[in-house]
């Protein structure tokens, strides 16, 4: 079985989706053995993970979206040899005679498109019409997104497996010596609440930022909130707030993905007030690392959590303050959510996704 992976997200800035192709692809081939796993527009993964840039050179790069832009606009007929095709988001013109697939990652842009820009919902809507209805086959990444896709776009139930992400190992057992080489690297002198993730409204973080500033003064005193990633769009008053230092708030802003395992295994709790989530990357790596988590009780989050975090409402301040301000006084709670997590955090990982997405693959190709 030929495989063909279109990974153009790779060659752009980018964080859940290019984590998880990134990922996904090195452990298929892994695992691939007499069947070949091929990337579109080039033929293999070039360079480390880095959500700020390109995997591959700037001419590789650059010819490579030039070559997507020109089969989208063009409406041409192409083909491919591959037995297979797994289309992602910026492909709408994929080849007419391999079998069809994608992968469902959420469905934000038809249901909260006011945290998109307009051409990035449209695109991906458009992806929906012209792709995800066509396709022979989809990978949902958890089953909440795997239903608000029938429900939306009317696919056909038995057209989409649910199969969960993995999360990389080095959150499994994060030695020692990395926690303590983060806390000399980013001067985390303190305790500290730990929110990972871009900086952008669906993030909720001005809510977490509201709900910091109403807790009680010596809980401030002793723990600090750290915030780490990358700045996205339209949040420019959190941006400056964050920015701003205000009193027991760090902002470190992009923490490299060798660095996360250090920065997460070192929280004292984990906080993430997402409005929506396909599956929610931070969450599970946390758990993975036996930090105890504070998490929306909305779209897949208490899915992925499964009983292994304290569920808060995000649109309520008052529900992320209640909610910090118990896991942060509970000692008990916090090595019990710790332990849990550690447990259901086994299914995220990445040889059991691409050992259940090849069985998929395989199922499809006939």
């Amino acid at each position: 079985m030929h495989i063909l992976i279109d990974a153009t997200p790779l060659l752009l800035r980018s964080a859940g989706v290019k984590n998880y192709l990134y990922y996904w692809i090195r452990h298929l081939r892994a695992l691939a053995g007499s069947d070949s796993i091929a990337t579109f527009p080039f033929s293999s993964l070039i360079g480390s993970l880095d959500h700020e840039r390109s995997v591959a050179g700037r001419a590789a790069t650059l010819a490579g979206l030039g070559r997507l832009q020109f089969l989208n606009r063009s409406h041409l007929p192409w083909s491919t040899r591959a037995d297979l095709f797994h289309a992602s988001t910026l492909m709408h013109n994929p080849p007419r005679k391999a079998r069809l697939s994608a992968t469902i990652y959420d469905m934000t842009c038809w249901l909260t498109p006011e945290f998109h820009t307009p051409r990035n919902a449209q695109a991906v809507r458009r992806f929906g019409e012209q792709v995800m209805k066509r396709a022979d086959g989809l990978i949902s990444i958890s089953e909440s997104s795997r239903r608000d896709a029938i429900r939306i776009l009317g696919l056909a139930p038995e057209k989409i497996a649910v199969v969960y992400p993995g999360i990389p190992d080095s959150f499994f057992a994060v030695p020692l010596e990395a926690v303590k080489a983060a806390r000399v690297r980013y001067r985390l002198e303190r305790p500290y609440a730990l929110f990972v993730g871009t900086v952008e409204p669906r993030k909720n973080l001005g809510a977490l930022l509201d709900a910091w500033a109403g807790m009680g003064d010596s809980l401030r005193q002793e723990f600090d909130l750290v915030v780490a990633g990358p700045a996205g769009w339209r949040d420019p008053g959190v941006l400056s707030r964050l920015r701003s230092a205000p009193a027991g708030v760090r902002y470190l802003g992009y923490v490299p993905e060798t660095e996360l395992p250090g920065v997460t295994a070192g929280a004292t709790a984990f906080v993430y007030p997402s409005l929506y989530e396909g599956f929610g990357f931070p969450v599970a790596q946390a758990m993975a690392a036996g930090v105890p988590v504070l998490t929306s009780n909305v779209s897949a989050l208490p899915e992925v959590a499964a009983g292994a975090a304290l569920l808060i409402d995000p649109r309520s301040a008052g529900e992320i303050r209640g909610g910090l301000e118990k896991l942060l006084l509970s000692p008990g709670l916090r090595e019990e959510l710790g332990r849990i997590g550690r447990i259901q955090a086994q299914r995220y990982r990445w040889r059991i996704c691409a050992q259940e997405c090849f069985d998929f693959f395989r199922k499809l190709a006939g």
